[in-house]
């Protein structure tokens, strides 16, 4: 393969390649002040772009049909998490046929890259990627999230319960 160069005068200045960038900058500029109607950008506030019910965006803790949590402890979420922003804290629960629950689950989001490998290895269907994705804050201890928003937040209405039935897994023997 052989490689051209262009050893002219008017190649080695700078000027004309910045002057051509400016013209088509201004033409772009141009064209989108005085045809606003086939602009390709939204009004951010007042218009939102709807995204596919596939999307994965902030984190949600699913609840049993009773109000309690789904989740285990059983750390899978945490194990294969690559950010590493996963923190459980598991205690021993009252209950004889329940194990372990969580005490402390926290998500620092900062750290998350949403690529749903916490989804996929939770064997009970208890942290889903859900469809909210602005996540405004001031600070930084903002956006770690704990139990208490992840299951139970406003948007939620109660919690989303999870579509695993607990009587179904122990007839199957799961």
């Amino acid at each position: 393969m052989s490689v051209m160069q262009n050893n002219s005068e008017k190649s080695k200045w700078y000027l004309p390649g910045i002057l051509g960038g400016l013209a088509i900058t201004m033409k772009h500029l141009l064209k989108n002040l005085f045809n606003q109607k086939k602009m390709m950008t939204l009004n951010y506030p007042e218009e939102k772009y709807e995204y596919s019910p596939r999307f994965k965006g902030n984190h949600v803790l699913t609840v049993k049909k009773d109000g309690s949590l789904r989740c285990t402890a059983c750390m899978l979420c945490a194990t294969n998490c690559p950010a590493e922003c996963i923190k459980i804290v598991a205690a021993e629960h009252n209950d004889p046929s329940v194990e372990k629950y969580p005490i402390n689950y926290e998500i620092d989001i900062l750290r998350c890259v949403f690529c749903g490998f916490c989804e996929e290895a939770c064997p009970v269907d208890a942290v889903r990627l859900g469809p909210e994705w602005q996540t405004p804050g001031v600070n930084g201890a903002n956006f770690i999230y704990d139990i208490n928003y992840l299951a139970y937040r406003p948007n939620l209405k109660g919690g989303i319960q999870t579509h695993v039935d607990d009587e179904e897994r122990h007839k199957s023997g799961i």
